[in-house]
């Protein structure tokens, strides 16, 4: 039996409209982060006020995603590797979580407004044992005589396979 690894990313999009108590923290630590960390990279006497500006100016701004997400390091700590806003098919709300990576899609250091941030949480390795009725069947490991202890995710927006590995 051929077995297939996978590795699903679950992606949420933060900004000023996001209602979660633990989204307005990330979106708050996040900008004033931003405010900081930009001035490594921006002009002094004429900054560029977005994000989206300041890279097109210096390429060296892309190091910014990363400076930026050590201020929600703690907040992902938190979450203890389950994310809980992605159900199962059983209705049990987590998504297991070994990683995330976080983007900034745009922000402006005169309005906080226009901040917006993507985290990416990144599963486990997973098997992928079949697709069933437009959802993924995975297993977390194989147990003795190929037996599987599974889980069932519905396929969704913001829900993709990442990584995918076939093995013997």
């Amino acid at each position: 039996m051929k077995k297939i690894k996978i590795r699903l990313a679950y992606r949420i999009t933060i900004d000023n409209t996001s209602s979660f108590l633990w989204d307005k923290y990330v979106f708050e630590d996040t900008h004033k982060e931003y405010l900081m960390q930009q001035q490594l990279f921006n002009d002094k006497e004429n900054p560029h006020k977005t994000f989206r500006e300041l890279l097109s100016a210096n390429e060296k701004a892309s190091q910014l995603h990363f400076l930026v997400g050590i201020a929600a390091n703690g907040y992902v700590e938190q979450l203890k590797g389950n994310f809980h806003r992605v159900y199962d098919i059983l209705g049990n709300n987590y998504f297991p979580f070994v990683n995330y990576q976080l983007d900034i899609i745009n922000t402006d250091i005169t309005d906080i407004s226009k901040h917006k941030i993507g985290i990416t949480f990144f599963s486990p390795l997973l098997i992928l044992v079949d697709q069933i009725n437009n959802c993924y069947l995975v297993s977390k490991e194989v147990e003795k005589n190929n037996n599987f202890e599974t889980l069932m995710f519905a396929i969704q927006n913001n829900l993709s396979i990442c990584y995918y590995e076939v093995a013997s």
